[in-house]
């Protein structure tokens, strides 16, 4: 692919996106693990990478840092090309791995500052002594990587790659080496040093939950392709296909046709925009969208287990043109047992409808 002047399109005093790639393609052999990968990220801007193992998220993360160098198409940082003669060193961008890549040799003071060698000593010392205060670790400046746990050692990570201003901060999978309470807690605490430094970062996770809780937008991958560009909101109530809402959860599919515009449910029409009238759909619905009521008040439903979850009870339900039965999650005072009757009702726009099947 050729790659396009990066001015192209842009208006006469028009900010750049902080980050951009242009038709961004990474080939190994025969294999696309990048391919025609297009991305804007503005200043101060949080961006999930989201995918399963393998569609490109960290081959895109490794590109842009100039550890991979592209087939074809470009990375602009602020609007300036990074040609292959850029080294990741003089790009601008900071790398935060999974396994943290701490010097067991050096103290935390001096991993933070390693990066910081065009300073003079003290102004680094000042510099990663001001970072180590913002993931409050101050008291561990004199500590060795041994001896902190897996939390500590993420956020002296994160201090590290925040110590030279990088105008990209690029996070791998930075937490899935935390156990889960510990996870909560340090993620909540990475997102707030990013907010507070105003740092403009791409973040790696193969987790919904966490794309939705850390991110301004998210960036949905699938075979070196992106899938769907949108905040989480949009990806979850808007999905463009199937690959895309079930990501985010389950879902109950229908396999019928479209008809007048519509998709044939046991719920009701759902509407089919932009579908030729007569074509195969999968009309769905997530669980939470279905309301559980009296028998004679909704669809007809029959419970078939009743499990206690704590605070919550799952219900196991079958139901009239259903493909099979579902699990649907209700509050602990619901007094459905197993064996009764029950009416399910779905919240109004909860339908989606995709075309050409479950792809």
């Amino acid at each position: 692919m050729a790659a396009t002047d990066p001015t192209e399109g842009r208006r006469s005093g028009e900010v750049p996106p902080r980050l951009e790639t242009r038709g961004l393609s990474v080939e190994f052999g025969r294999k696309h693990a990048l391919d025609d990968v297009s991305l804007a990220v503005r200043a101060g801007e949080i961006i999930a990478l989201l995918g399963d193992s393998g569609c490109g998220k960290s081959t895109l993360l490794r590109a842009v840092a100039g550890l991979e160098q592209p087939s074809g198409g470009l990375v602009l940082l602020d609007g300036q090309a990074m040609s292959a003669r850029v080294p990741p060193e003089e790009r601008g961008v900071g790398l935060m791995f999974q396994d943290y890549a701490l010097f067991p040799h050096l103290t935390v003071l001096q991993n933070v500052r390693f990066g910081l060698h065009r300073l003079r000593a003290d102004e680094a010392d000042a510099v990663a002594k001001a970072r180590l205060e913002q993931v409050g670790l101050a008291d561990r400046a004199a500590s060795y990587p041994g001896s902190l746990s897996g939390g500590e050692s993420q956020r002296v990570a994160l201090a590290r790659a925040l110590a030279p201003g990088p105008r990209v901060l690029l996070l791998d999978e930075p937490f899935s080496n935390l156990d889960r309470r510990n996870r909560d807690r340090v993620r909540a605490d990475t997102l707030s040093v990013l907010r507070v430094t105003g740092a403009t970062a791409l973040l790696v996770t193969h987790d919904p939950e966490e794309a939705l809780l850390v991110s301004d937008r998210i960036v949905l991958m699938r075979g070196g392709r992106i899938v769907q560009i949108g905040t989480g909101a949009d990806l979850y109530r808007r999905p463009v296909s199937w690959f895309a809402a079930n990501f985010f959860g389950d879902l109950i599919a229908f396999p019928t046709r479209c008809i007048d515009g519509a998709a044939v449910t046991p719920f009701g029409a759902f509407p089919a925009p932009g579908i030729e009238d007569g074509a195969p759909v999968t009309a769905c619905v997530r669980p939470e969208a279905i309301g559980l009521g009296h028998a004679e008040s909704g669809h007809p439903a029959r419970v078939i287990r009743r499990r206690f979850l704590g605070p919550v009870v799952e219900l196991t339900l079958a139901a009239d043109g259903f493909p099979e039965p579902f699990r649907l999650t209700v509050s602990q005072e619901t007094s459905a047992g197993e064996g009764d009757r029950v009416g399910l009702t779905v919240a109004k726009g909860a339908g989606l409808v995709f075309a050409a099947g479950l792809d």
